[in-house]
């Protein structure tokens, strides 16, 4: 049997996205960030060439999706259960699998323990979401014996992944583990061959660090990264410290890397002053289109250029994410594809 994740420019069968639906969670910020994440179905819907599934929890919440996506063709609104958005990291990971038979090759959704981000976020029904999105794609669940979140990884399409230190070791998630044992792991689970490992990820951010946040492969052999953007940019020496590290580094293939630096949004406060995990890495690649979330113009239109030009193929434009990021996140974070795997 050989497993390997497909990369996420490799074509889509449908994308799950997750919808606002909590008040008591999103308080004030819940009809904003029900904007924004019907304005990225949208998008996806008549410019991303995908069929979109949309999990709503609850009438007040179908009602509210109806309203802003009634009129949305390739859309499905599919009531379900979960605690949030973060469908990045509750809902499973697919790989295509050869079933033992190199000729038929099969998507397979790998499903894994859920412990709340570390324990820090335990929300009812979170542990529910990798199930029903594998029986709602027809697919029974495979589920694995260790914690993981799907943010915390990236991949590459050939058997490499990209991960930190600070989650994918951190000991209130899978107490123990060594690289060697995480690698091991992410071998028999997913297929990865070969592991790069970063060291912190983002300034307060309470995923311990998610790569989906700091770097991005864009092609094979081809990771993006940040820049500062700004002297306050309080994220500046981890850019500069993940670009460094990646420079030295060689792909599955053998293929040294190639690192392209992608203007940060600077510092992002929130409303009481703090600093938030803002990143434009946060992109979502869809069939024909790549959306970049944006939290104030300037250095929003600078990484949606960057981004262009390494996506020539696709569309690559911008849309708020300001109010899903109260939430601690962003467009990739609330997302998670089904590749289209051809036997």
């Amino acid at each position: 049997m050989t497993r390997s994740v497909p990369a996420e420019w490799e074509a889509h069968k449908a994308l799950w996205l997750g919808f606002p639906s909590h008040e008591n969670l999103w308080q004030e910020d819940l009809i904003p960030a029900q904007a924004e994440v019907a304005a990225l179905a949208r998008t996806l819907c008549e410019l991303g060439d995908e069929n979109v599934k949309l999990m709503v929890m609850g009438e007040a919440a179908r009602a509210a999706a109806e309203e802003l996506l009634g009129d949305i063709k390739r859309l499905e609104i599919i009531d379900g259960r979960f605690g949030d958005i973060w469908f990045r990291d509750t809902g499973p990971i697919y790989v295509s699998d050869d079933a033992d038979d190199d000729d038929i090759h099969q998507a397979l959704p790998i499903s894994f323990l859920n412990n709340g981000w570390g324990g820090k976020y335990h929300l009812k029904h979170d542990d529910e979401v990798a199930l029903q999105i594998s029986q709602a794609d027809g697919y029974p669940q495979t589920l694995q014996d260790f914690i993981l979140e799907g943010g915390a990884l990236d991949h590459d399409g050939h058997g490499t992944a990209i991960t930190t230190r600070q989650c994918l070791l951190n000991p209130n998630r899978n107490p123990g583990w060594t690289q060697s044992l995480a690698e091991e792991a992410l071998f028999q689970s997913l297929g990865i061959r070969k592991v790069i490992w970063l060291d912190d990820g983002l300034l307060n951010d309470h995923t311990d660090g998610h790569v989906d946040n700091l770097a991005r492969f864009v092609a094979p052999g081809v990771v993006a990264c940040p820049v500062s953007f700004g002297r306050e940019d309080p994220n500046a020496e981890v850019y500069d410290a993940t670009a460094r590290l990646l420079s030295t580094q060689h792909d599955a293939r053998g293929q040294a890397l190639q690192v392209v630096r992608i203007p940060s949004p600077g510092e992002i406060l929130d409303e009481d002053g703090e600093i938030v995990p803002a990143s434009h890495m946060n992109f979502l690649i869809a069939n024909d289109c790549v959306v970049v979330p944006i939290y104030e113009d300037r250095p929003g239109e600078l990484a949606v250029e960057a981004l262009q030009s390494l996506f020539p193929e696709r569309q690559v434009l911008g849309l708020s994410s300001r109010a899903i990021l109260t939430g601690g996140g962003s467009f990739h974070c609330i997302s998670q594809q089904v590749p289209l795997i051809k036997a």
